[in-house]
């Protein structure tokens, strides 16, 4: 559901069970043409197979972890270069919007935020960089008539959101979220704002659900119950939905 004014997240090494390792002393140099039989010398490696085993366990962790951020960084970067041409979705082709959800799908695959209704990286102000909602875009107005940024705001902690218009109309929108699990939330939009003074309660059937499939501190995808997809920018992550 956009959540938007025009529609309505040890083994123990035991020496004994080490394999052991044969060394073999080469026979002193002689001058002399007999050759003594060669005896081995036996040495343990619990020693060294246990500081290796133990080096493995704590540094086994890093490189997926570390490549699965780096992979994050890559992923947005080409998310953001799909995106910027598309007047936040408004001038998308289907192919354009194909590309950009094939994109979103591979973020999504590597988000570090598993709980999203559970992160103090929702709360703030975020700006929608592209969405495939019609209704959001005004796609049926003229150019001049459209909203020219559209933010949203969210507070985890009395779970409430609001969506603000800039330029031309400057409208809002505020919403109960209610938690249908740790990343999806039920949306209840209750009272419009008309050129962000004028309140109107709103109708009842201004509800729905969006889910947050990626959050870090910069960005955030969302898919609403209708099928859209929402991509947004933090901008002020100090900001606070009016109570």
């Amino acid at each position: 559901m956009a959540l938007s004014s025009t529609s309505l997240l040890s083994a123990l090494n035991t020496t004994d069970s080490v394999p052991k390792v044969l060394h073999f002393h080469s026979p002193p140099s002689s001058s002399s043409s007999s050759h003594f039989p060669v005896r081995p010398t036996i040495y343990h490696t619990s020693h060294s197979l246990s500081i290796s085993e133990k080096w493995r366990a704590k540094v086994s962790f890093f490189p997926a972890f570390l490549k699965r951020g780096k992979d994050a960084k890559i992923i947005k970067e080409e998310l953001l270069e799909a995106i910027a041409p598309l007047d936040r979705g408004a001038d998308a082709t289907p192919e354009d919007q194909q590309r950009v959800d094939q994109i979103a799908r591979k973020l999504e695959a590597v988000n570090p935020t598993k709980e999203p209704l559970k992160s103090n990286l929702l709360d703030g102000k975020w700006e929608l960089m592209y969405t495939t909602s019609q209704s959001i875009l005004q796609t049926q107005r003229p150019k001049l008539l459209r909203s020219v940024t559209n933010y949203q705001a969210i507070n985890v902690d009395i779970l409430r959101a609001q969506n603000m218009e800039s330029w031309p109309f400057f409208n809002q929108v505020t919403a109960d979220l209610t938690p249908l699990n740790a990343k999806k939330v039920a949306v209840k939009f209750d009272t419009f704002k008309i050129a962000g003074f004028i309140p109107i309660k709103a109708p009842g059937r201004a509800r729905g659900e969006l889910e947050i499939t990626y959050l870090d501190e910069e960005l955030r995808v969302s898919r609403g119950d209708k099928g859209n997809l929402f991509i947004l920018k933090m901008v002020d992550p100090s900001y606070r939905v009016p109570a």
